[in-house]
């Protein structure tokens, strides 16, 4: 009877089981990062002829995901500048004789 039926492996393939394993190694997500590998899996995994989930459950395309997220970003800013290294007074004395 066993070698009738295939075992499944649900519990470790596709998006959900993905996820639980994420949660298990990691000690669970946060709702922010959950929400944002939500998006990404809808909207920008796509299948073999191109389709995305969103793509099809709507049933009509939607603009490139990252695309979009860059136009919304600002510019990033420009990193801060370093302090003027003072040269300790100790360093800058002459030598002292041998």
């Amino acid at each position: 009877m066993v070698t009738k039926f295939q075992r499944t492996t649900a519990a470790v393939e596709g998006r959900n089981g993905y996820l639980t394993q994420i949660h298990h190694s990691r000690r669970g997500l946060s709702p922010h990062r959950l929400n944002v590998m939500t998006a990404i899996h809808n909207f920008d995994l796509q299948r073999a002829d191109g389709s995305t989930a969103a793509e099809r459950l709507f049933k009509q395309a939607h603009p490139d995901l990252f695309q979009t997220v860059l136009a919304l970003m600002p510019d990033l800013p420009l990193p801060r500048r370093r302090a003027k290294s003072s040269i300790s007074p100790i360093l800058t004395k002459p030598g002292v004789p041998a």
